[in-house]
């Protein structure tokens, strides 16, 4: 005979989370599946970094300081170590309703709304919410079906809602939200740093070079000897990288200092939510810049409400074939007989937890004294009166 044994599997919640996301080191790292432009942030940063340490850093050191590769190496490592805290952390993301959640708060948006004749589109489903004495509404979100909490919004790439959302990055790999916004903060002002701080150094490495032979004979020196390579290809080539960079890179830490500054975000300030046209005054700024900041950059930051590595059981069935004697054994006693000559089970419940089939149990049967003449004619049993007060008929 055969015998379903159960195993347990273990599984992880973040293989069950819905989403386009990706997670590696069982659920440590979370980012997006779209990590192509993050692989070239870390190329420009490593290629530009390793030449400058290579080249310039060496020759710098010794007619300079040595305290340059070292204060550049610091700017490197910080900046380093805040794109992976950005690009490997959870942005804020919000659980989606359970089914029995979600089905309670469309039970609620019907009874509040009403019934919407057909042909009529129904009325946008929104809370009000007041914050520092100001109304703030919360919109509902079709897809993860929540109300989005305050500052909260839906991202189309990761298709999850996050907390406090700033915008998708595509260059750090994930969105930037309540909980990395100011890794990404401190990434993009230290890469601004960085950035200055080589591209300087580059400069003054050429104009070093040209008072000893001329800026001339120094850029139709052959290649061929070790500080000549570096100088007419790899040297240009970090200006380049170092001078296009500057642009792109400070002025958006310059944009991100005025919303710091404002304790405001991107998607705000590109929705105009609190400089439209009725002039909302933002009721998240204290109306310090100190204060803001320090909300911002230094207030607690909160933990993830995921679960990511938290377990789920999930039962495996599986048939073995296991011999077994057909006759009665001492563990398994034989049934007895009724005086009927059936077999009586010593239970009503079989002991796989099935119910035995309804001609397996025995009816007790009813004298002719018992069964009123009507009945007994017909045979049939008596059926129970619904009101023990009224007559039977």
């Amino acid at each position: 005979m055969s015998v379903m044994v159960a195993r347990k599997k273990v599984v992880r919640k973040w293989e069950k989370l819905p989403g386009r996301n990706t997670f590696c080191c069982d659920g440590r790292i979370m980012m997006a599946r779209q990590k192509g432009i993050f692989y070239l942030t870390l190329f420009l940063i490593l290629g530009t970094c390793a030449l400058f340490f290579a080249f310039e850093c060496r020759y710098l050191a010794v007619q300079l300081s040595p305290a340059i590769p070292v204060f550049a190496a610091v700017l490197f490592l910080f900046a380093m170590a805040t794109l992976l805290r950005t690009s490997f952390s959870d942005p804020g993301v919000i659980p989606r309703a359970l089914p029995d959640e979600a089905a309670f708060i469309e039970m609620e948006i019907e009874a509040t709304n009403g019934t919407v004749p057909q042909g009529q589109r129904p009325p946008p489903r929104i809370k009000n919410f007041q914050i520092n004495n100001q109304i703030v509404k919360l919109k509902y979100c079709y897809t993860c079906k929540i109300f989005r909490p305050p500052r909260a919004s839906h991202c189309s790439i990761c298709d999850n809602c996050v907390e406090r959302f700033d915008h998708h990055c595509p260059w750090v790999g994930n969105c930037v939200g309540k909980r990395n916004y100011r890794y990404f903060y401190l990434f993009i002002l230290s890469l601004s740093l960085l950035t200055i701080y080589i591209f300087t150094f580059n400069i003054v490495y050429v104009a070093l070079k040209s008072l000893k032979i001329g800026f001339l004979n120094t850029l139709k020196e052959t290649p061929g000897t070790y500080p000549s390579t570096s100088l007419t290809v790899l040297t240009v080539l970090e200006v380049l990288i170092c001078f296009f960079t500057l642009w792109s890179v400070v002025g958006l830490t310059g944009f991100h200092t005025f919303l710091v500054a404002l304790n405001q975000t991107t998607n705000e300030d590109i929705k105009g939510s609190w400089t439209g046209k009725n002039r909302v005054q933002n009721p998240y700024s204290h109306g310090n810049i100190v204060k803001n900041c320090c909300e911002v950059l230094c207030g607690p930051l909160p933990p993830s409400v995921l679960d990511r590595r938290g377990i789920l059981q999930q039962e495996e069935s599986t048939a073995q074939e296991e011999s077994c004697p057909r006759g009665p054994t001492a563990q398994e006693p034989a049934a007895g007989k009724g005086p009927g000559g059936q077999a009586e089970e010593s239970s009503a419940q079989q002991k796989d937890g099935s119910l035995p089939h309804p001609s397996a149990v025995p009816v007790p049967s009813l004298s002719s004294a018992e069964v009123p003449e009507k009945q007994q004619t017909s045979g049939e049993l008596p059926v129970p009166s619904q009101d023990t007060g009224q007559a039977e008929h």
